[in-house]
């Protein structure tokens, strides 16, 4: 059994930006700039957007951390939004999801220039992504694609079944998994709560991909002997051993599933880290973008 190594992988990808930056800065060139705008205090994603800020402080990026109340008015939110959209000196931005329940999430994702959205939840986007095109993949399912590459798992030919079907992983993965590429080329199955015969299912997996947010939901007798199991699941679940109060945990029965894949990503320090890591990359990519389309006019 091989770990994934998502916070190596994603640290070596940080280095190689930084070389980047560092080379646009010889050359006394502005540097890339990513935005993220936090609406209220939920713990989880303050967490998540305060490693993203230092991750920029690491690479060079300029970075620009927006926190809103949580009281306020989705008119208010798509102001903020528009104003970001008119900012030179941003080139990507992100609204963090969740929102409070009384504002529209798809009207404001719908309400970001598709030119600006680094986490690729456009509508645009996706239907770009869909089609084949040259666009922004959302952060988590291109994470996960990039690992497969860097650690050259084989995809070509293999059976993938994709656990959960969201906009914001299930679906999206499942897509790239079965385009004409590399890593792809898998025949793709995707499972969700109304699917019967579950464990059937996934017993067929060559590649095994699970994003419920249910801790431990898959188990040893549902993974087929020698597959490759990527865990996409991370919730909070009280621990009053941890110093938190809480620790992170995977769909994954780690302990029982190591036994019988060939490959795994832990939870904490798989797909998390590459989440954030194709963050920066499509912060880079909208950024060349930008300059290159500056040069042609």
């Amino acid at each position: 059994m091989k770990i994934l190594d998502g916070k190596a992988t994603a640290t070596q990808i940080r280095e190689e930006l930084k070389v980047e930056v560092k080379d646009l800065v010889r050359l006394n060139k502005r540097v890339p700039g990513l935005a993220a705008v936090l609406v209220g205090d939920d713990g989880a994603s303050q967490t998540y957007v305060n490693a993203k800020v230092r991750d920029c402080a690491e690479i060079g990026f300029n970075s620009e951390l927006i926190k809103l109340d949580a009281s306020i008015s989705e008119y208010e939110l798509l102001k903020k939004v528009e104003e970001l959209n008119n900012n030179p000196k941003i080139d990507g931005f992100i609204v963090q999801l969740p929102l409070p329940d009384h504002i529209d999430e798809n009207k404001v994702i719908s309400a970001i220039n598709p030119t600006k959205d680094v986490d690729g939840f456009h509508p645009e986007n996706f239907g770009r992504m869909a089609l084949d095109l040259p666009t922004f993949v959302s952060a988590t399912p291109q994470g996960i694609v990039e690992l497969l590459r860097r650690y050259q798992i084989k995809t070509e030919g293999m059976q993938c079944v994709v656990m959960g079907r969201s906009n914001i992983v299930g679906s999206p993965v499942s897509i790239l998994m079965s385009r004409n590429d590399n890593p792809g080329n898998a025949t793709v199955t995707l499972v969700h709560s109304r699917t019967k015969n579950l464990k059937e299912i996934t017993r067929t997996a060559d590649i095994l991909i699970s994003a419920i947010g249910r801790p431990g939901l898959v188990t040893k007798d549902m993974v087929k002997k020698g597959a490759v199991v990527i865990d996409v699941g991370m919730t909070r679940v009280d621990d009053n051993t941890k110093k938190k109060g809480y620790r992170l945990a995977g769909d994954v029965n780690f302990e029982e599933v190591k036994a019988v894949a060939s490959h795994i990503t832990p939870v904490p320090g798989g797909v998390g880290p590459m989440t954030r890591a194709s963050l920066l990359l499509n912060t880079m990519k909208a950024y060349k973008r930008k300059e290159k389309k500056k040069f042609m006019r």
